[in-house]
């Protein structure tokens, strides 16, 4: 049984993942005239068509991409981008709490900005190995889904917690078992699972009791 993850390599790895995100963030191109009141509801609707075509992708291998950390991990980075562009919605800039939020909402493991804080000062690289693996490991492709690869391989460090992470419809996700097929319930479970994690944000933001899962 492999030891429980730590608080300090949660936040290592969250941390990494915030810093990636933001370009991604800037990319998707939220309308800057949009209403106040709208933006929160384009994250989980607009940003989550965008987003899902992605986390989905790896459906194609249906039932084979549960045997690896591919689906958890791509869905989980690509709801990362989602919760922190709710973030920047709140004008939530302090790492501590995007940290905090990203831990609440990905791996409903809730993290104050006070626990967060003195694990963010830690010297830099102190859990580079134990988090991301040694460095000839690294890796990756160009543009923006290279970014999303580099996130999802952070995460996967984390992926005996993703499991907590919002998920979709109980039938999308049968039908995403699937060989081939499986990338139509494998889309759809993850854009649900999207917008989820965006109301998610969205409420522990207003101070709301976030819905249950």
């Amino acid at each position: 049984m492999a030891p429980p993850i730590s608080d300090a390599v949660v936040v290592d790895v969250l941390r990494r993942v915030d810093r990636l995100s933001t370009p991604v963030v800037a990319k998707l191109g939220r309308p800057p005239t949009l209403a106040a009141d709208a933006r929160a509801a384009w994250w989980a609707d607009r940003a989550s068509r965008v987003g899902a075509a992605v986390s989905a992708a790896p459906r194609f291998a249906g039932k084979l991409a549960d045997l690896l950390p591919l689906q958890n991990t791509v869905g989980s980075a690509v709801q990362a981008v989602v919760v922190l562009g709710v973030a920047g919605e709140h004008g939530v800039t302090d790492p501590a709490r995007r940290v905090g939020l990203l831990s609440e909402v990905l791996l409903d493991r809730p993290l104050s900005p006070e626990a967060v804080q003195p694990l963010l000062d830690r010297q830099k690289g102190a859990y580079a190995e134990e988090a991301l693996g040694r460095k000839g490991e690294r890796g990756g492709v160009k543009g923006t889904a290279r970014t999303v690869w580099r996130m999802a391989r952070l995460l996967s460090r984390v992926d005996d917690a993703l499991d907590a992470r919002p998920q979709g419809k109980l039938r999308h996700r049968f039908l995403s078992a699937f060989p081939v097929v499986g990338v139509v319930g494998g889309y759809a479970s993850e854009r649900e699972a999207l917008r989820r994690a965006a109301a998610e944000a969205d409420a522990v933001l207003s101070g709301r009791a976030p819905a249950r899962r």
